[in-house]
């Protein structure tokens, strides 16, 4: 009877363990770049999460000490899930940023109505493929290995044990919301440039040819450039964003 005890005591503390890991390894799953697509079902979802809980709780388990022994206290499941919900919400922000630089950039280049509702979420073509390039290439380079890593590191930098400052919390998420919206405009940056300066000559000939149509002219100009300077700058536009990325993986509460 007592080696039984001692087998149901240990079964209890890793039950624990796992639920309180779980408890912040779940949001950031619900929410996390390309798993947390509403094209992916939620019990996928679910079987990931349990899985990147399996991966983290053996290398967290000496940090949590007594709070694996008993069931979490309220306190610590509110903490816990927002927790998980803040690094989720930083991690989905970057696809935000893709999907943003994809619809400034159609925008600019007059391509936003072709192939707008491909994906779950509606998007211009330009937006869905830097989002689909953006994943796979982040996936090819072990995005799933470095969230493993950083859910590990946010044991370290957000103990399960004291909740976050609000105003700290506050100052985070605007730094991130700025980040992700000022990372979106540098990816964006060079087809905004050749759209203004693309105007401009379209304004100086109408003004110089009132009789000539120049919209009519100069809309296959630019929806060819679009398309060229897209094939030529994707590469180096998911670059930057993968580096952005891996930076805030690495360390999530260093502003991006």
């Amino acid at each position: 009877m007592t080696a039984l005890a001692e087998l149901g005591g240990i079964a209890g503390q890793v039950l624990w363990l796992h639920a309180i890991v779980f408890l912040r390894v779940g949001p950031v799953m619900s929410l996390f770049p390309g798993f947390g697509d509403q094209s992916v079902p939620v019990r996928i979802r679910l079987m990931l999460a349990l899985m990147l809980t399996a991966v983290t709780a053996p290398a967290v388990a000496p940090g949590l000490g007594a709070l694996a022994e008993a069931p979490p206290p309220v306190r610590l499941m509110l903490t816990e899930t927002g927790i998980g919900l803040l690094l989720g919400i930083g991690l989905r922000l970057f696809i935000i940023a893709l999907q943003t630089a994809g619809a400034m950039a159609a925008q600019a280049m007059s391509l936003s109505q072709i192939v707008g509702s491909a994906g779950a979420e509606p998007m211009p073509a330009m937006g869905h493929l830097l989002v689909m390039g953006g994943l796979a290439l982040a996936f090819t380079l072990g995005l799933h290995v470095r969230a493993a890593q950083m859910m590990i590191l946010s044991y370290d930098l957000l103990p399960p044990s004291l909740a976050p400052a609000a105003s700290a919390v506050v100052e985070w998420g605007v730094a991130q919301v700025a980040h992700a919206f000022g990372l979106a405009f540098t990816l964006a940056a060079p087809f905004v440039i050749v759209s203004v300066l693309y105007n401009l000559t379209l304004g100086i000939i109408n003004r110089a040819m009132p009789q000539l149509m120049v919209v009519f002219v100069g809309a296959p100009f630019i929806t060819g450039a679009g398309l060229v300077m897209l094939m030529l700058l994707a590469p180096l536009m998911l670059t930057l964003w993968m580096e952005a990325l891996s930076a805030f993986v690495a360390n999530p509460l260093g502003g991006g």
